[in-house]
């Protein structure tokens, strides 16, 4: 497989023990609010209910700035991708104790997911923050913003539909800016590296990211 080719792994299966709340946000309220991956293309009004704006966020972790960003912008529908049960548990259990509806999360790998089942030109906005940097130079073909990848994610944009991209590696940041810049249908929003969109929360994880000196680069393409 070449560096673009999308049926490369972007992550790796950690162990991570699930706590029993978890564990029954899964099996029992909360899913409700998991979809299965079946590789066919979703129906978003099916999906939620109704026809508001939907936005995907791949590799939520625990899901911390997903409920918060849900729960403060109900206009829109929030798909939430990832791969790791307790970071799932987690978030459904959040979801479910501030009674939060515009969420649903689908347990499966983002790229399958992109390509069989989120319709082209269908979401007004794609969230990559903190995603896994994959910093050995052999493991870079592994990142989610690279050649090919980035392709497909503009596919799935709708005109005026972004994409908002976030971490804390310089080389990272660079590449992904030189990867986004040269991919066809994209846009820069702003000159170089994006501010802070004021809707996105900072997390625990950012936090700590600047008190070890690891300065926060962002940005942020709009379909054309």
């Amino acid at each position: 497989m070449s560096d673009g080719d999308t049926g490369i792994k972007t992550y790796v299966l950690r162990q991570g023990r699930i706590t029993d709340a978890q564990r029954r946000a899964l099996e029992g309220e909360g899913a409700s609010l998991l979809v299965e991956f079946e590789g066919r293309p979703f129906d978003w009004t099916e999906l939620f209910g109704d026809d508001r704006p939907v936005v995907m966020e791949i590799g939520f972790g625990m899901g911390l700035a997903t409920w918060q960003i849900a729960a403060a912008r109900p206009e829109l529908n929030f798909l939430g991708i990832e791969v790791h049960r307790p970071g799932v548990g987690r978030l459904l259990l959040d979801l479910l104790g501030h009674g939060i509806r515009n969420v649903r999360i689908v347990n499966h790998d983002a790229v399958e997911v992109m390509e069989k089942s989120v319709p082209p030109a269908s979401l007004s906005g794609i969230h990559l923050f903190y995603p896994d940097p994959w910093p050995k130079k052999r493991h870079h073909k592994r990142r989610l913003v690279r050649p090919g990848l980035t392709d497909l994610m503009a596919s799935r944009l709708v005109p005026g539909g972004y994409l908002y991209f976030v971490t804390d590696i310089e080389d990272y940041a660079d590449a992904a800016l030189e990867t986004l810049a040269s991919t066809p249908g994209l846009r820069n929003a702003y000159q170089g590296f994006a501010e802070r969109q004021t809707w996105r929360p900072e997390t625990k994880f950012e936090a700590k990211a600047g008190s070890e000196g690891r300065s926060r680069r962002e940005l942020f393409f709009e379909k054309i």
